[in-house]
């Protein structure tokens, strides 16, 4: 079977051109465990940053031998597992960037089909969708009249996110993105009130603009220096949810900036760390509750879509340049009754 790998170890951005095919025997069906047809791949921005070791202390793959990390929706064609027939379809977060995967216990969730496209379980409904549910329900507990302010509003996350405090009562929901294109998906798709470009000159004056009450949450995504930028157009007592720090996940060293401790103080904020892991426990609980909202039209979702694994290498070197509109998607093989 084909798999993607590395040529050689990384130490800088990926780019298309650092991943390659190889070809692998069919896996062995582990004990207690299944082998799955990878259906739909998914491409997370956390990807880049565990190529080269600096996610959450994980190893990164061996160069020209293993799977390239991603998570998958798959088809059951080989199962050792209590309850699990071929068949059925799964989520695994470790099914990789190959044509099959061999998962072992506790590594993989049932799906219903019904419940929702099985696509969503890789974006929407999957670990972005999970986190933003995490952040904003758990964490920050976003009720009636809340006004919130999100950070990559036009990615996975904080697309979701901001749906989701609107669904949870807020009274206002404000994104910061990148470009008009990504503010009109904002806007137009998520459905928030306002979407700030930073990109666009006085970006910092027009998000002032978009929120004279001040944020009593914000969902912050990108760096340490956007949290303050959040803080500084906040309430006193905000919720900051501390949820990523994209712009760190591809530099060389540590994070450049700092949370300034005065403002914080000052402005009585609650900051809130978010590891979706501590989640994963509760992601049936957040599946039932928020494929209902999709079903209602109350949850939608934007992909940037490609078919064929051969896609992966170009449209994940699209997503670490921040170029991709809606959430990174690979159609492996096609979806079978």
């Amino acid at each position: 079977m084909k798999r993607y790998t590395l040529k050689a170890a990384l130490s800088a951005t990926p780019v298309a051109e650092d991943f390659v095919a190889i070809d692998v025997p069919y896996p062995d069906c582990p004990p207690g465990g299944i082998v799955v047809r990878t259906i739909y791949l998914s491409l997370d921005p956390y990807i880049g940053s565990r190529l080269r070791g600096r996610h959450m202390g994980e190893t990164p793959p061996a160069p020209m031998a293993d799977a390239i990390p991603g998570a998958i929706v798959g088809q059951v064609v080989e199962s050792r597992a209590p309850g699990i027939a071929e068949g059925d379809y799964v989520h695994a977060m470790e099914g990789g960037w190959q044509e099959y995967a061999a998962l072992p216990p506790g590594h993989f969730r049932k799906l219903d089909p019904a419940a929702a496209p099985l696509r969503a379980h890789i974006g929407v409904l999957g670990m972005p969708g999970l986190t933003a549910w995490a952040g904003i329900t758990q964490l920050a507990k976003v009720t009636a009249g809340d006004v919130v302010l999100v950070d990559a509003a036009a990615g996975a996350v904080g697309g979701t996110a901001g749906q989701i405090a609107r669904i949870k009562g807020a009274a206002k929901v404000v994104g910061i993105a990148g470009g008009p294109e990504k503010c009109r998906l904002v806007t137009d798709t998520y459905g928030f009130d306002a979407c700030i470009d930073y990109k666009a000159e006085g970006w910092q004056a027009a998000l002032k603009e978009a929120l004279p009450e001040g944020a009593s949450v914000f969902f912050e995504n990108v760096s340490a220096e956007m949290a303050m930028t959040a803080l500084s157009v906040s309430r006193t007592y905000v919720r900051g949810v501390l949820c990523g720090l994209a712009d760190a996940y591809q530099s060389a060293g540590p994070a450049p900036h700092a949370l300034n401790a005065g403002a914080v103080i000052g402005k009585r904020a609650q900051m809130l760390g978010l590891v979706v892991y501590d989640f994963y426990p509760r992601w049936d609980e957040y599946v039932t509750e928020a494929s209902g909202w999709i079903r209602d039209g109350k949850l939608a979702f934007a992909e940037d879509h490609a078919d064929g694994l051969d896609s992966a290498p170009a449209l994940f070197g699209k997503l670490m340049r921040g170029a991709n509109v809606g959430k990174p998607i690979i159609t492996v093989s096609e979806e079978q009754a």
